[in-house]
């Protein structure tokens, strides 16, 4: 359900009372500034100055006193995809863990023996969940519901977020990798993440890779073999030399290393306004069904009927996998999804925040833009539930793909501990990374030390930014909210720095 403001404010002015106070210093805490000495040789090894640190962490629960460890706490830095806490943590307190998206299916004209004498229309309205499988199941639905044949047209509908300016720019806008599935544009019809991934598996005996995709797009020809050459795994990629760039022709004029094994490769569609279309077009015809007319974007026919709602599966499931992978188009879903709820609307029945099963209209965008509707709607709940000043606290997309968004270490930390007092914690909690376990916390490289499986961090990173937040259980049976994030050219140096402040943070045993 949706929270009241009220109620969500509650527990923020006992909260910033005892965040600012100096009543009771938490066990091994530091003055004000001061790093640990590990930290300090991590920096120094990896030729980072002390400033490009921001760190925050502080004990969670009563009773809680001043920070264990500030560090240029209040500078606001780009936290890259540590924003991702802030978009899932808001909308799982303003929509509750249960919340789903539905995707609505309507028809014009009659169905007759099978035949449907009109459209067949899929109205998007934000679910970030359909990719292959449950489109499938979507359309199968379609069949069983007894349409076999389709006189009209496919209608897919995808006007529910309405984004101008930088917010619909290009997928190569952010660093030029257009085809890089974290740069896929959010669309209210988001199908498979408007992504194609390739497979290669080595055939010695024929000496090719037999290549193979996950979907199949109309219109589109995608080179079903490559030679095979010996040698290195290496950059594997890059001995492929593909050429992405052409809508109906996916090239692979290179060679495939037969040490690499199976391998896959998921690349963005170069043409990301049509992929839509080419994959229901196909889709609809590998189960059989026959279609008159055509596939085409537009928007939902006046008088168009429910025939049923395709619904996603529950929220907590979604930020799951937003924060454990990092995946930057479903926290820009989510994001957007935040901007359909109506100005004014809080507190009232999550049903009611966006319109569901049997309204086939998409939902209003309240501020004329759904991002700045997302963006306003969070900058309020931020401000409420943590008390950032708009000085330490800056959204762009909500996923942290951004050069724009500005998080301090402060504000973060006291969301961290807000979040930490809220009904939602378990969900929260559980989407993060488990140090060394799983999620992007699990990649190799890191050494986590005393902090090895007992800290849920989020990771984030870009060219000149890297970070971890989340929560992290200490030797001493005692739990902190954490921050730490390095902004400077060489970030990618960063990860000792980091890693040795989560392990100074697990090792809190009293001396």
């Amino acid at each position: 359900m949706i929270r009241s403001p009220n109620l969500l404010r509650r527990g923020l002015v006992g909260m910033a009372a005892l965040v600012g106070s100096a009543a009771m210093a938490a066990p091994n805490a530091l003055p004000a500034g001061e790093l640990p000495a590990a930290v300090r040789t991590a920096l120094n090894r990896a030729q980072l100055p002390a400033d490009a640190l921001v760190a925050y962490i502080t004990e969670l629960g009563p009773p809680r006193g001043v920070p264990r460890l500030t560090h240029r706490a209040q500078q606001p830095v780009n936290p890259a995809s540590l924003m991702k806490l802030y978009t899932t943590g808001a909308a799982l307190e303003l929509l509750g863990p249960a919340w789903t998206w539905p995707t609505p299916v309507l028809t014009t004209g009659q169905l007759v023996d099978g035949v449907l004498q009109g459209d067949l229309i899929i109205q998007g309205r934000g679910d970030p969940t359909l990719v292959i499988e449950r489109l499938w199941l979507l359309l199968r639905e379609v069949r069983q519901r007894g349409i076999h044949e389709v006189r009209g047209d496919i209608v897919l509908d995808g006007s529910a977020f309405v984004l101008n300016g930088a917010d619909a720019g290009d997928p190569a806008d952010f660093d030029g990798e257009r085809f890089r599935p974290y740069n896929v544009r959010p669309d209210a019809l988001l199908l498979n993440h408007k992504s194609i991934t390739l497979r290669f598996v080595p055939e010695p005996s024929r000496g090719v890779a037999r290549v193979s995709t996950d979907v199949n797009l109309a219109g589109v020809q995608i080179d079903t073999a490559v030679p095979l050459v010996s040698g290195g795994c290496g950059d594997w990629r890059g001995s492929l030399k593909p050429a992405f760039d052409e809508p109906g022709r996916i090239r692979l004029t290179g060679l495939y290393p037969v040490s690499c094994g199976e391998k896959t490769w998921p690349v963005a569609y170069a043409e990301p306004s049509s992929y839509n279309v080419r994959l229901i077009a196909e889709s609809w015809h590998e189960l059989g069904g026959q279609l008159a007319g055509s596939v085409r974007n537009g928007p939902t026919p006046h008088g168009a009927l429910p025939l049923f709602e395709a619904t996603s599966p529950p929220l907590a499931a979604v930020v799951r996998d937003i924060n454990k992978f990092s995946n930057n188009v479903m926290a820009q879903q989510l994001f957007l999804s935040l901007g359909l709820i109506p100005s004014g609307a809080l507190p009232m029945p999550a049903a009611a925040a966006i319109p569901t099963a049997g309204d086939t209209s998409t939902p209003p965008t309240p501020a004329g833009s759904t991002a700045d509707a997302a963006r306003e709607l969070l900058r309020a709940q931020v401000r409420t539930r943590a008390g950032c000043p708009d000085a330490e606290f800056s959204i762009d997309n909500g996923s942290g793909l951004s050069r724009q968004s500005r998080s301090s270490a402060r504000c973060l930390g006291v969301w961290l501990q807000a979040l930490w007092a809220s009904p939602v914690m378990p969900e929260l909690m559980s989407s993060l990374p488990l140090t060394g376990i799983d999620g992007t916390a699990r990649r190799p490289g890191r050494d986590w030390g005393a902090a090895l499986g007992r800290a849920h961090l989020k990771t984030g990173s870009l060219r000149d930014s890297m970070g971890l937040a989340g929560y992290v259980l200490g030797q001493s049976g005692r739990r902190y909210a954490f921050v730490a994030i390095v902004n400077h050219p060489s970030a990618g140096a960063a990860r000792p720095v980091l890693d040795a402040l989560v392990q100074w943070a697990a090792d809190d045993a009293e001396r």
